[in-house]
């Protein structure tokens, strides 16, 4: 039987170092949602709150109404979006890595099917300090760090995996 993979796109956030919700920046929806449809995931779902945008054709959205409390919020309801979608899988991508494609997600998706515990994180050759564990801004990182037996997948030759945070 195929597992049911849920492509999960965090995009809730304002931007406030950016100077808008990233979710507005022209083109990175669509690179995002591509990764994902075209790594494996068979359905996407795209968190939203700071900024309202139209879904590109084929995705759902869902809310996130504590957005401000930051991105283990966004996290929260993904997950449980797919859930309610059936999912077996979620893939968690955020909106601001526009270099992650699909052989980044591919990737990931392969490791994760493959081990264990089903759980696969991409690693691109650096561990930014953004991902230590922090109050109210921590996503899944901080739970895939505390597990010691997560697959950690080298994509440093797909992508940087670099967060975008300020506008160049």
């Amino acid at each position: 039987m195929t597992p049911r993979i849920v492509g999960v796109l965090l995009a809730a956030g304002a931007g406030r170092r950016y100077g808008k919700p990233k979710v507005l920046v022209d083109g990175w929806l669509d690179i995002a949602v591509r990764a994902l449809r075209d790594g494996g995931c068979a359905d996407i779902v795209l968190v939203l709150g700071a900024a309202e945008v139209t879904a590109p054709p084929g995705v759902s959205t869902v809310t996130a109404r504590d957005w401000r409390e930051g991105l283990s919020a966004s996290v929260r309801t993904g997950l449980a979006q797919a859930g309610r979608m059936g999912a077996d899988f979620a893939v968690l991508h955020v909106i601001d890595t526009p270099d992650v494609g699909a052989a980044v997600v591919a990737r990931i998706l392969d490791r994760a099917l493959a081990s264990r515990v089903g759980l696969a994180r991409a690693c691109f050759g650096h561990w930014p300090g953004v991902l230590a564990a922090a109050s109210r801004d921590t996503g899944a990182g901080a739970y895939l760090r505390s597990r010691a037996d997560v697959e950690n997948v080298d994509c440093s030759d797909l992508a940087s995996g670099r967060d975008v945070d300020e506008l160049a």
